[in-house]
């Protein structure tokens, strides 16, 4: 089962981080336990139930999306509302003939895959997105390419070879002011994934990959967002919209030196809050602690939560963090963008959903020697800021 805890025992830990994360690729031979995680089917069952309307589903061949009409038709039912419709053996014939298949987000629908997108989240501070890819030939699904973010490779079933090259401009981004330009000469490496292995790739690095070891082959790719200092720059202006300067209208019009005491004062105030050697630790705790996560309904419970020990919850907000205060002997639970101050007895319950995995009433009751009724109380206050949600009804 592949949580924070796993992810990083796999990737490798601090050392993965420290040396490894945003400067270089990493192979991992069977770092993954795939059972259980995304099967063909799987796969199946999702493109015969979902309506997956393109980018969400398609096809791609030499680095071209193939044309949705190749392998689907419109339905229209009788209120008028249509949708692409697979046909399966058009689709067949398609991956037959050297079409890559490619699902997006596909966290969202499964939930094994989502906590695995979760447990990565964890581990590494930043939103991930779950891609399902699917090859039967050495024809190049997307050519030779690069990705704006890292991403995190695990082969499900079969083999599938990646050529690496490298990067060719320095920390790329979606909106840049240059492109990257093609890499020359040889790959840097050359692997061939087999099931349960790991491949990590920092953003920028180009790639070309191909199914061309005799077996079809499905893996997941696991993109991480990126996080520049642009965005640290964003973020640093938020928090200076307080002040003064920051508030003053810019006086376009006024004479030269008043223009230049204003941006003395606007640049006093930036300059003073980069000097906080810990910024990026209070950027890193503001990210964190108000990404919204997954929207999660709790339905049928819309005006409370009732005192059942075999209800289950599980955390939807993957960074919430919990910090104690031991000047007034209360813990504070941080997540989806509010904080809630609880008693000190209410710690246990609280550490316990940062885990992610689905958990009683009863066994957090347990947990913390308090009564279901006052879980159930705490619970529901952090259902209704959109932190946490019921998973299991006990209905």
């Amino acid at each position: 089962m592949l949580e924070a805890a796993s992810w990083a025992g796999r990737l490798g830990g601090d050392t993965f981080l420290a040396q490894t994360y945003h400067r270089s690729y990493a192979h991992i031979p069977g770092a993954a336990d795939v059972a259980g995680l995304f099967t063909w089917d799987d796969l199946n069952r999702i493109i015969a139930t979902q309506r997956l309307e393109p980018p969400r589903l398609r096809l791609s061949a030499d680095g071209e999306t193939v044309p949705l009409h190749r392998y689907a038709v419109p339905t229209t039912n009788r209120r008028a509302v249509t949708w692409s419709r697979i046909q399966p053996a058009e689709l067949h014939t398609q991956l037959k003939d050297g079409a890559s298949l490619v699902l997006d987000a596909v966290e969202k629908i499964h939930p094994a895959v989502r906590q695995a997108a979760e447990g990565l989240e964890r581990f590494l501070g930043t939103s991930v997105q779950a891609n399902a890819y699917a090859s039967w030939t050495e024809r190049e699904g997307f050519g030779l390419h690069w990705d704006d973010h890292d991403v995190v490779v695990v082969q499900l079933h079969g083999s599938k070879r990646w050529r690496l090259y490298g990067a060719t401009r320095q920390a790329p981004t979606f909106r840049d002011v240059e492109s990257p330009e093609q890499p020359e000469g040889d790959p840097v490496a050359d692997i061939v994934l087999a099931a349960g292995d790991v491949l990590y790739l920092p953003r920028g690095w180009w790639h070309a990959v191909t199914a061309d070891q005799g077996t079809e082959s499905l893996h997941l790719t696991f993109g991480m967002v990126p996080h520049t200092g642009a965005d640290l720059m964003v973020w640093v202006v938020d928090q200076l919209r307080a002040t003064l300067p920051l508030r003053t209208d810019i006086p376009r019009f006024a004479e030269l030196p008043e223009q230049s005491d204003f941006l003395a004062a606007v640049r006093h105030e930036v300059l003073d809050l980069l000097a906080d050697p810990r910024l990026i630790e209070r950027w890193a705790e503001s990210a964190d602690t108000t990404d919204l996560g997954q929207a999660v309904p709790s339905l049928p419970y819309v005006d409370g939560l009732p005192a059942k020990p075999e209800i289950a919850v599980r955390l939807t907000a993957p960074r919430a963090r919990v910090t104690v205060s031991d000047r007034h002997s209360t813990v504070t639970f941080s997540a989806a963008g509010t904080a809630w101050d609880f008693a000190e007895s209410a710690g246990p319950v609280l550490r316990s959903l940062l885990l992610g995995r689905p958990t009683t009433l009863g066994d957090l009751a347990a947990a913390a020697g308090l009564e279901v009724k006052d879980v159930a109380e705490l619970i529901w206050a952090l259902i209704e800021g959109q932190a946490v949600a019921v998973v299991g009804t006990g209905l």
